[in-house]
């Protein structure tokens, strides 16, 4: 299995021409009967062995983590427990993973090229680095706290979100680093996922009124994270290098942050749902859902549809068929889903046809053809 990442990297190596590889594209886009750009390209498995690999690294990750911190508790603080032991032995485990992580990373990534390895091993490094940051200064609290003479709870919470946002920059370089060595599509929304937790963690700790604005905050973010999708989209509009891989991982990362908010706002799950809301609720899933055909991208739609399938459930029950509710609604929104997906391809050329001279900024609606 290939992607278009792929093909623009054999180019570069002189294995195919850039006539072969576009030639090859268009025979793809003409026996599917869809754009190239539509089908969201990403790769998690090169084959059964991505399988294999990741059960292994899974099973060497735990291993390694366990054993570190069993070194650190046994024979470093064999006569002791306290918060300092429990800090080191962390920190111990933490970064035990994160060293193996790169280490396994410069073979199965740097090397092999394995999707799904990759994937497991980015989050295993960057967990670990997490794990042994928090592990350090979370030892070194109590400390901390006679220094700066932290007698109130509101002087805890700002030196324990100190202590976070310092946490989490230093992870945050810890992931740019690995970002450098290996270009895995992933770091980049791990990256942008947990610059929006040390933010917000900020913002709670240091405006204790902001925890009333949870959501707008959240919200806010997801846009941010999502104009930052958009401009690594913009950059590769034809979705033909490692750049729409990125793009597609930071609106996997979007999606959530933009969905959950706005439909917790409204309240959909805060008691029985009435029908103006239910409409409501649907109205707004076809906005995401004209969004989501605008950019090309299908993620929202998806982190959205829990909450279209409670509105739909709720208006079939309040029509009375309450004991085929739940059938009518999945039959519903399946069949519109699906449908929206083989015609996915006319209905995006007419979205995008009435957005003027956005639509130059936006993935192409047609393959181009060469004869």
């Amino acid at each position: 299995m290939y992607s278009e990442s792929d093909l623009a990297q054999a180019v570069e190596a002189g294995v195919l021409s850039p006539q072969a590889v576009e030639a090859f594209r268009n025979h793809v886009a003409a026996r599917s009967a869809t754009n190239s750009a539509d089908e969201e390209h990403f790769r998690l498995l090169t084959g059964f062995n991505d399988i294999f690999v990741a059960i292994a690294t899974m099973l060497i990750l735990v291993a390694v983590g366990w054993i570190g911190s069993y070194i650190a508790g046994t024979i470093m603080f064999a006569n002791h427990a306290g918060p300092v032991e429990v800090g080191v032995t962390a920190a111990a485990g933490g970064f035990t993973v994160a060293v193996t992580s790169w280490l396994l990373a410069e073979y199965f990534t740097r090397q092999r090229r394995m999707a799904l390895p990759s994937i497991l091993l980015l989050l295993g490094f960057t967990g670990g680095m997490l794990v042994g940051f928090s592990g350090i200064f979370g030892a070194n609290v109590p400390w901390l706290a006679e220094q700066i003479n932290a007698t109130t709870s509101v002087q805890h919470e700002r030196l324990i979100g100190g202590v976070v946002a310092i946490v989490g920059v230093l992870t945050a370089i810890a992931t740019w680093v690995h970002w450098k060595r290996f270009m895995v599509p992933v770091t980049v929304a791990v990256g942008a996922v947990t610059a929006v937790g040390i933010a917000i963690g900020l913002i709670m700790a240091f405006v204790p009124d902001a925890r009333d604005w949870t959501n707008p905050i959240v919200l806010t973010a997801g846009l941010i994270v999502f104009a930052v999708a958009m401009a690594w989209d913009m950059s590769d509009l034809e979705r033909r290098t490692r750049r729409s891989d990125v793009a597609f991982w930071l609106h996997l990362a979007a999606a959530p942050l933009i969905a959950h908010p706005v439909f917790h706002m409204l309240g959909v799950f805060d008691g029985d749902i009435s029908v103006p809301m239910a409409a409501l609720v649907l109205a707004l899933y076809v906005g995401f859902a004209m969004v989501a055909l605008a950019v090309d991208r299908r993620a929202l739609l998806v982190s959205s549809l829990v909450y279209v399938l409670w509105a739909m459930y709720a208006l079939f029950q309040s029509t009375g068929a309450v004991e085929l509710s739940a059938a009518l609604t999945g039959l519903v929104i399946g069949s519109a889903l699906l449908l929206l997906s083989a015609f996915w391809q006319p209905v995006r050329r007419g979205v995008v046809g009435l957005l003027g001279g956005l639509s130059d900024n936006l993935p192409p609606t047609y393959q181009p053809v060469t004869a």
